[in-house]
């Protein structure tokens, strides 16, 4: 489990096809790993991944085709930056919400506009998401915990202060960035009970095959023209 409130910037130093998935080396920055060991979570831009080497300047993490489909980390390439932290304590102070890491969809920012010294975005989320976010609810973007200022369908409105900006990845968005998504934990779960003895049902559009694109190994230079 996560709170949302990002401790460091990193960036990637490579991405790596591995027996059909891929293996990320995340370069971590300010991020103390003094107390990380091997088999602990990080989330990396909202991706609970599992550190499964500490080489010391960082960790690398296998990425599972599942994660691949379901999150925007094929648009990463070597020396993308960004959003990390580590898995929370129970001394931890959770100055965000309950963030699991497992992230629902993949948004794309429709708008930037600035307000005074804050930065307001415009986020496009995918319509079976859309029942999830609320006004003045809580939703994660690319790992970080924020407020829903205002809802549209399923767009919606975040205003963004210059110290989120400055301590996050959010200062290089722009209208097309597609961004993973996850929504409020507990309305995941109500849904999940309103469902009663319906929930025990098979339901074939929940079930995935997982692939690696063209276009992330394309930007990754594994494919030659």
């Amino acid at each position: 489990m996560f709170t949302g409130i990002i401790e460091s910037i990193g960036s990637i130093r490579a991405l790596t096809p591995k027996g059909g998935d891929v293996r990320v080396h995340v370069e971590t920055g300010k991020l103390d790993l003094s107390d990380v060991k091997l088999g602990d979570s990080i989330a990396v831009n909202g991706v609970c991944l599992t550190a499964v080497e500490l080489p010391g300047n960082g960790f690398l993490a296998d990425v599972s085709r599942e994660t691949l489909d379901c999150t925007a980390m094929n648009d990463l390439k070597s020396g993308s930056p960004v959003n990390l932290e580590k898995a929370l304590t129970p001394t931890t102070r959770l100055g965000g919400h309950l963030v699991s890491g497992h992230v629902d969809g993949v948004g794309e920012v429709v708008s930037r506009t600035d307000n005074a010294r804050a930065v307001e975005f415009r986020i496009r989320a995918p319509k079976e998401l859309a029942k999830y976010i609320a006004h003045k609810g809580s939703i994660t973007v690319d790992g970080t915990s924020l407020t829903v200022n205002a809802v549209d369908g399923a767009e919606f409105m975040l205003t963004i202060i210059p110290h989120t900006l400055s301590e996050t990845i959010m200062a290089s968005y722009r209208p097309g960035r597609r961004v993973n998504l996850e929504v409020d934990l507990l309305a995941r779960y109500l849904e999940r009970l309103l469902l009663g003895d319906k929930a025990a049902e098979s339901d074939p559009s929940q079930r995935r095959a997982g692939n690696i694109t063209e276009s992330f190994l394309a930007a990754n230079g594994y494919l030659k023209s």
